[in-house]
């Protein structure tokens, strides 16, 4: 997962509503929203390469995101996947400050990442590159390939676009955010973070809905948590190049 927007007690009606793309190469191999376990408790995208997911939720009400942190020339050859992270927290019976416990003394292992985990009326953020996790207050976050809020251009637009779809409203509507999830505006040059990868890719990346010959964002979702805890899990997947046409998708989880 590379963007993702979440309005935390913020909009009415909702504990949590989260907005989301997932970019990656268009030839690596990902399964749609699907329950990923035998006991279909578990809901998420599954990444069929390296085993995982980028966003996922369960029947007990857990929630879990993840996106990787952008930092060119430092990857570390043969680490784990982080996407199993998340499958581990959703299968797991620890709370999620129980979890990210015993994550922290593990997670150098990995590359870089920044983790939201969510149960009940708490949302976590935790990033590898810090040494402490944050129990959120009440908010309206973007999150891309840095630290949370990190006013990269496409975290700032996306926030400005998103706010009247996901926190200005008595009605989430996934269609109207999937809508604002595909704008491809590139912001200007200057305004471009350096993350080690080289322009041409800063530029790539630059956009909220990113679309090339080999890479592009595959799929988008909306999650949606209301205050009675049922959960709503939309996602749109993109079938890029000749064929622009979208495949939507729609759970929803009852407690």
């Amino acid at each position: 997962m590379c963007l993702l927007f979440l309005s935390y007690k913020t909009t009415p009606g909702y504990k949590l509503v989260v907005a989301a793309n997932r970019d990656e190469f268009l030839q690596r191999p990902t399964a749609p929203l699907d329950f990923i376990d035998q006991e279909k408790s578990i809901l998420a995208g599954l990444d069929l390469q390296g085993g995982g997911t980028w966003l996922g939720v369960n029947r007990v009400g857990k929630i879990a995101a993840l996106t990787n942190y952008r930092e060119g020339g430092r990857q570390l050859e043969n680490a784990p996947s982080r996407g199993e992270i998340l499958c581990s927290y959703l299968d797991s019976k620890l709370s999620a400050e129980d979890f990210l416990c015993q994550l922290g003394e593990k997670a150098p292992q990995y590359n870089g990442f920044n983790l939201l985990l969510g149960e009940g009326d708490d949302l976590f953020y935790f990033t590898n590159k810090k040494k402490n996790y944050a129990l959120l207050e009440p908010g309206f976050y973007g999150l891309s390939n840095h630290f949370l809020d990190t006013a990269w251009p496409k975290v700032v637009r996306g926030k400005e676009l998103l706010h009247a779809v996901m926190v200005d409203t008595d009605r989430v509507e996934p269609e109207k955010i999937f809508a604002q999830l595909r704008d491809n505006r590139h912001p200007p040059d200057g305004l471009l973070p350096d993350t080690g990868i080289g322009f041409d890719w800063e530029r790539l990346l630059g956009t909220i809905f990113i679309e090339s010959p080999g890479y592009g964002t595959r799929s988008s979702a909306v999650v949606t948590v209301g205050d009675n805890g049922e959960i709503t899990f939309t996602e749109t997947t993109y079938h890029l190049g000749e064929d622009r046409d979208a495949e939507v998708v729609q759970f929803f989880l009852k407690k």
